[in-house]
């Protein structure tokens, strides 16, 4: 649960501001979708796999 502390002459909007900031620096929407549907652990290491050959191929130069 997020708290957002407001003082009373705060304007509402900046308070609003406050919690969407906290509310994108704590993830809670990423965590909420990567839970509604399951990956195979197989499934999982592959993408990691296939993303690190990529950055490899970047960082030597292989990839235009």
């Amino acid at each position: 649960m997020l708290i957002i502390d407001s003082k009373d002459c705060e304007n509402i909007d900046k308070a609003l501001k406050k919690y969407k900031k906290k509310f994108e620096k704590s993830r809670t929407l990423l965590q909420l979708r990567t839970r509604q549907s399951f990956t195979k652990p197989s499934v999982k290491r592959r993408g990691e796999v296939l993303k690190a050959i990529y950055k490899q191929q970047l960082a030597t130069g292989q990839l235009d």
